[in-house]
C-alpha cells in the first residue's frame, strides 16, 4: 500500500511539474511572439525538449520550426546553440530575436575574424541567448573552447536531413555534431526538418546519438494543396493563362537558370502580369526590396530559382509553377509547400515538355564531374587566390567565379559545381555577393581612450563624432555610413576612410569595410593535389543516391494512374488511400461514369489475369462479371490512356510491369 501511495503522489507531482513546464512555455510564447497558443504539435516538441529529452521534430514547410526550440531555450537557464547551414535564416532570425529585446548572435563565413571573437565571448558569459553557427565551425578549435567554458541548454540542429548520406542534402560537416555532444552530455538535442523519407528518419537518430527513439511527425498531406503535373509544348502559354486565372493573393515561378528567371519576368510584364525576378546572384540589396514588394503585395508573380523561398512565411501564395523538373521531390514537395500557407484552396503545377527528362539526366551528370576535373579546379582555385600548399585555413577571400573560370578555360557550370562538392566535404565554404555594411568597434578601453584622444590630437573629432553617435561601440560592432560620417563632419568620403584605418593601424578600433563581393573561406589549409579526394559520402554515394532522387521525380511524372497527393506522400512513408480528388490525375478520373472502388475491383482483376496471360479486348468484360459491360471497357480505355496496361501488334492487352494502381 505504501508503494502504491508513493507512486500516486509521484504521478500527481509529476502532472504538477507539466503543468508548470506547459504554462511557463505559454508564457513565452505569448510573452516574445504574442500567439496564445501552440500550433499542432508544437506544444508536444517542446514539451519533450523541457524534459531533457532527445527529439526529432517534422514539420511541413511553415509548420514553425523555429518556435519549437526558440519557446523552450526562453525557458530554460542558458544558451541555445543552433546548427544551421543557411546563412541567410541565420541572419533573418537573429535580426528578428533582437526585435522582440533577445539577445543573439550568428558566426558564418565571410565575418571579420573580430567580430567571431566578440560572439564567442558573448556566448561563454551567457550575455546572450542563442548562437547560430554554420555545421563547418563545430569542430574549429575555437567552438571547442568556447562551448566548454558555456552553459548550453539546448542544442538545436535545422534541416537535420543533412546529417543523412541518405538525405537529399547530405552535408558532411554535419557528421561533426555528434562529437560535441561530449562536452554537453545532459543537454538535449532538438532535430528539424520540414521532409525526411523514413530511412532519414532512422538515420537522424543513429548519427545524432539519441538514447531513445523520439520522433514527432504531422502527416505530410496538405488538403488545401492540390498537385498537378502538366504535359504541354507551350509552356508560356499555359502558365500565362493559369497566373490570370488567380483572383487574389501571390504566386511564384521557379525555373532552374538564373538567366530564365529575368527572361520569364519580362515576358510576363510584355504581357500586362505584374512579376519580378529573384536569384542568388543579384545583389543582396535588391533581392531584399524585391522581396519586399512581393511579401507587400505590390508585385503579384516571384519568377525565381530555388534560392527563393526559404525562411518565407507569406500566406496568401496561391499558386506555385514549376517549369523546369526539379532535382527531387524533396526540393519540389518544400517548393511546392509555399503554396496555401493561411490554409486556403492552392494548387502546383509542374509543367513538362517532352525533352525536359532527357534534360534532367544530363544536368545529373554534369552535377557530378570527374574526380580529375574537379582535383584541377581545386588546385586552380589555390593558384587563382595565391594560396601556398599548407596555408589558407580559416582565411576569407574576396572571389569572382566568372573570371575563374574564364581565366583558366573551365565552363562555369563544372566550376560551380566542382566547389559544391568540395563544399559538402567540409574543406570550402561558399558565400554569396552580400551587400554588407562597414562596421566598427573601438577596442581601446575607457582609461585608453582619454591618453590616446591627448597624444593623437588629429583624430580627436572622429572619435568624439563615433562616440556619440554610435551607442555600443566599445562592446560589439558597430555599422556605419562613412557617407554620413564625411556629412556631419564637413570632410570627404575618401578621408573618413583613411583616418579609421590609420585608426586601424594604430590597433585602436577594428574598421570592416563595406563589402559586395562573394567570399570563398579555406576551412583547410590547402592541400597538395596529390593527398586531394572526395569521400564515397560526397562524391559515389551521393551521385547513387541523386540518381535514385531523379529516377523518382521520373516516375512521379510518368505515372498519370495514381493520385498526384498520393504517390508524394507515399514516397514520404504514408500510407494515404483517398485520393485528393482534384489533381490532374483524379480530374480526369472524376470524368468517369465508375466509383473508385468499382474502378479498384475491375482493374484489379484485369491485371491478375494480365500477370498470366496476354488478353484480347473482346474477353475483357468476361473477366469482370459483376459489372456493366460499359463499366469494364471504360476501365480499359482508363488504364491504356494512362500506361497501366499496354496492347501488343496483334491488339491483344498485356501488363506494363511497375503500373500497378493504388486505386
Amino acid at each position: 500500500m505504501h508503494f502504491v501511495n508513493n507512486y500516486l503522489k509521484n504521478i500527481v507531482n509529476f502532472a504538477k511539474k507539466i503543468r508548470k513546464v506547459s504554462e511557463l512555455t505559454r508564457a513565452v510564447l505569448v510573452r516574445y511572439w504574442g500567439y496564445p497558443s501552440f500550433r499542432p504539435m508544437q506544444e508536444d516538441i517542446v514539451d519533450s525538449v523541457m524534459a531533457g529529452h532527445d527529439t526529432l521534430a517534422l514539420l511541413p514547410t511553415g509548420g514553425g520550426k523555429s518556435v519549437c526550440f526558440q519557446v523552450p531555450a526562453m525557458a530554460m537557464d542558458g544558451v541555445c546553440v543552433v546548427v544551421t547551414p543557411l546563412i541567410s535564416l541565420m541572419k533573418d532570425q537573429v535580426q528578428h530575436l533582437k526585435k522582440i529585446n533577445i539577445p543573439a548572435a550568428a558566426i558564418y563565413s565571410g565575418m571579420h575574424p573580430g567580430e567571431v571573437e566578440i560572439a564567442y565571448n558573448k556566448a561563454a558569459f551567457g550575455n546572450i541567448k542563442f548562437l547560430y553557427v554554420s555545421p563547418e565551425r563545430l569542430m574549429t578549435d575555437a567552438f571547442i573552447e568556447t562551448i566548454k567554458k558555456m552553459k548550453v541548454c539546448l542544442l538545436a540542429i535545422d534541416e537535420s536531413h543533412c546529417i543523412s548520406q541518405w538525405g537529399y542534402d547530405f552535408r558532411p560537416p554535419y557528421l561533426k555534431i555528434a562529437e560535441i555532444r561530449p562536452y554537453i552530455p545532459n543537454t538535449p538535442v532538438l532535430a528539424l526538418t520540414a521532409t525526411a523519407t523514413p530511412k532519414v528518419v532512422e538515420d537522424i537518430q543513429l548519427r545524432l546519438g539519441f538514447k531513445e527513439r523520439n520522433v514527432f511527425q504531422t502527416s505530410y498531406e496538405r488538403k488545401n494543396v492540390t498537385y498537378n503535373v502538366i504535359k504541354v509544348a507551350d509552356k508560356y502559354g499555359l502558365m500565362y493563362r493559369l497566373l490570370m486565372k488567380m483572383q487574389s493573393g501571390s504566386g511564384i515561378v521557379y525555373v532552374r537558370s538564373r538567366k530564365r528567371t529575368k527572361v520569364i519576368a519580362d515576358w510576363l510584364q510584355s504581357v500586362g502580369v505584374s512579376a519580378t525576378f529573384y536569384h542568388a546572384g543579384l545583389d543582396a540589396k535588391i533581392r531584399d526590396e524585391r522581396q519586399k514588394t512581393w511579401m507587400d503585395g505590390r508585385i503579384k508573380v516571384m519568377v525565381a530559382t530555388n534560392a527563393f523561398g526559404m525562411g518565407i512565411d507569406k500566406p496568401d501564395v496561391r499558386l506555385v509553377i514549376h517549369t523546369d523538373l526539379p532535382d527531387s521531390l524533396e526540393a519540389y514537395f518544400q517548393e511546392a509547400g509555399r503554396a496555401g500557407r493561411d490554409l486556403k484552396p492552392s494548387e502546383a503545377f509542374l509543367l513538362v515538355a517532352d525533352s525536359d527528362i532527357k534534360q534532367l539526366k544530363e544536368n545529373l551528370q554534369q552535377s557530378y564531374p570527374e574526380l580529375n576535373r574537379i582535383k584541377t579546379i581545386y588546385d586552380s582555385l589555390g593558384n587563382y587566390l595565391q594560396i601556398p600548399v599548407g596555408a589558407g585555413n580559416g582565411q576569407n577571400y574576396p572571389f569572382d567565379m566568372n573570371e575563374f573560370a574564364n581565366n583558366y578555360g573551365f565552363s562555369l557550370l563544372e566550376v560551380f559545381n566542382s566547389l559544391k562538392l568540395i563544399e559538402r566535404e567540409g574543406i570550402i565554404a561558399l558565400s554569396e555577393a552580400m551587400d554588407a555594411p562597414s562596421q566598427i568597434f573601438i577596442k581601446a578601453n575607457r582609461e585608453d581612450l582619454y591618453r590616446f584622444q591627448v597624444e593623437y590630437a588629429e583624430f580627436d573629432a572622429m572619435i568624439k563624432f563615433l562616440l556619440r553617435n554610435y551607442p555600443g561601440i566599445l562592446s560589439d560592432f558597430v555599422k556605419i555610413k562613412e557617407e554620413q560620417i564625411s556629412h556631419k563632419l564637413g570632410i570627404g568620403v575618401e578621408q573618413v576612410e583613411h583616418i579609421l584605418k590609420k585608426l586601424e593601424k594604430y590597433n585602436f578600433l577594428t574598421y570592416i569595410q563595406r563589402s559586395d563581393k562573394p567570399q570563398i573561406q579555406y576551412l583547410t589549409e590547402r592541400q597538395d593535389t596529390r593527398h586531394f579526394a572526395l569521400s564515397d559520402e560526397v562524391y559515389k554515394n551521393r551521385k547513387d543516391d541523386a540518381t535514385r532522387r531523379v529516377q523518382a521525380v521520373i516516375d512521379f511524372v510518368n505515372n498519370d494512374t495514381d493520385c498526384r497527393s498520393v504517390q508524394l506522400l507515399r514516397y514520404f512513408g504514408e500510407k494515404i488511400k483517398s485520393r485528393c480528388g482534384k489533381c490532374d490525375v483524379c480530374s480526369i478520373r472524376n470524368q468517369m461514369n465508375i466509383n473508385d472502388e468499382e474502378y479498384k475491383n475491375i482493374s484489379g482483376l484485369i491485371l491478375d489475369e494480365l500477370q498470366k496471360r496476354v488478353v484480347p479486348l473482346y474477353e475483357t468484360p468476361s473477366l469482370a462479371k459483376n459489372y456493366l459491360e460499359e463499366k469494364v471497357l471504360e476501365t480499359v480505355r482508363w488504364m491504356l490512356d494512362n500506361g497501366t496496361i499496354e496492347q501488343d501488334e496483334n491488339g491483344n492487352l498485356k501488363e506494363k510491369s511497375g503500373q500497378r494502381s493504388l486505386f
